[in-house]
């Protein structure tokens, strides 16, 4: 496999980089945010840290990538105008056309990364800073093709996810590192409910520990779609979360380990609402049931437990702001109401946050 995303230049930034140590208590009071880039035109849902680097990556809904290596903290005015500093890489175009990809969702490791837009036809992009090593792995016309997540359960390994374009959801999933992918039957697939989909909110529809996956579905239907295999067979679990509207259901889901999960969302066209939009398991993803009802917070696109706190921790964000819980979810405690669409840890305090108009750190205190 061809070196991809990150080059020789990385390695410069490495050689300082040391991680933060520090151990996310359970008597968390407030976050430090700081912004890294700024600009009124960002939009990003497509976001991940390699925790081996540091480095953060990113794709755009205008077709763009962006590397943010160790360190760079700062907060230029328009990251796609003039070089400003030393310390980060600018976005580099990676459409192929005049039709600039929308990208929701990434998957990286230390060495190579792809990107998936939605709408159709979809495109899956083998992802290399050098743009002429880009190269589109697979793409699907079908005028109902929309993606919504992807991750990898190894270097060979993935998987990705989207909409019905049958009466299934659309699954397709690759053996040899991403060269090539392969669409699953509906043979082999729950059979989807109408109106059943997935929302593009943050690329977190899929949980993966170690060979078992869990995919969260939403609209007017939202249901667990599980494998114990990397994806070779398939159940279904129901959840009680809100659900009935094309708006409502999870919009995320993260696990712990193999038995410990959570999910969230509610309805993005009412925010506020708090009504059984947040839900728990404890026994894999088979039941789950309804935690913090009717208490904040309300719509959340993206939740993630805190590493290394024994799925205690939780950290759930949205546009409305960031939320914290320290009981595996029963309670929450605001942090912040400034908005954004998704994020990711790179150790048990540090996070980075993306959304509308920046990409920024967060720093989570005592």
């Amino acid at each position: 496999m061809r070196n991809v995303l990150l080059p020789l230049l990385i390695v410069v930034f490495l050689l300082s980089f040391r991680p933060n140590k520090n151990l996310l208590s359970d008597k968390i009071k407030s976050v430090k945010i700081e912004t890294i880039i700024k600009d009124s035109l960002l939009n990003v849902r497509a976001l991940e840290v390699i925790d081996s680097l540091g480095v953060v990556v990113f794709l755009t809904s205008n077709g763009k990538m962006g590397i943010i290596p160790p360190k760079a903290s700062f907060s230029p005015e328009n990251f796609e105008g003039k070089e400003q500093d030393k310390n980060i890489f600018y976005p580099i175009e990676i459409s192929e056309d005049s039709i600039k990809p929308n990208f929701r969702s990434l998957a990286v490791s230390d060495n190579k990364g792809f990107g998936l837009s939605i709408g159709s036809p979809a495109k899956l992009y083998s992802l290399d800073v050098d743009l002429k090593k880009n190269e589109i792995v697979y793409q699907e016309n079908h005028p109902k093709a929309f993606y919504d997540s992807m991750e990898f359960w190894n270097d060979d390994e993935g998987i990705a996810i989207g909409d019905p374009t049958e009466d299934c959801m659309s699954i397709i999933i690759t053996r040899d590192g991403g060269n090539s992918w392969v669409k699953l039957s509906c043979e082999d697939l729950p059979k989807a409910i109408e109106g059943e989909a997935a929302f593009a909110a943050s690329d977190t529809n899929i949980a993966i520990v170690d060979d078992h996956t869990w995919v969260a579905t939403g609209g007017k239907a939202s249901r667990i779609l599980y494998s114990p295999d990397k994806g070779k067979t398939w159940e279904v679990y129901e959840t009680p979360i809100i659900q009935g509207k094309e708006t409502t259901g999870m919009y995320s889901i993260d696990f712990y380990d193999e038995l410990n999960g959570f999910a969230i969302g509610g309805d993005y066209t009412k925010p506020d609402e708090n009504a059984a939009n947040k839900i728990r398991t404890k026994d894999g993803g088979k039941t789950w049931e309804l935690v913090a009802q009717n208490e904040n917070p309300g719509y959340r696109s993206c939740v993630q437990y805190v590493p290394n706190s024994k799925g205690k921790a939780l950290v759930a964000i949205g546009f409305k702001g960031i939320d914290y819980s320290n009981d595996s979810g029963n309670s929450w405690k605001p942090l912040s109401d400034e908005g954004f669409f998704t994020l990711r840890f790179l150790n048990d305090s540090t996070a980075y946050a993306a959304g509308y108009g920046r990409i920024a750190k967060l720093t989570f205190r005592e």
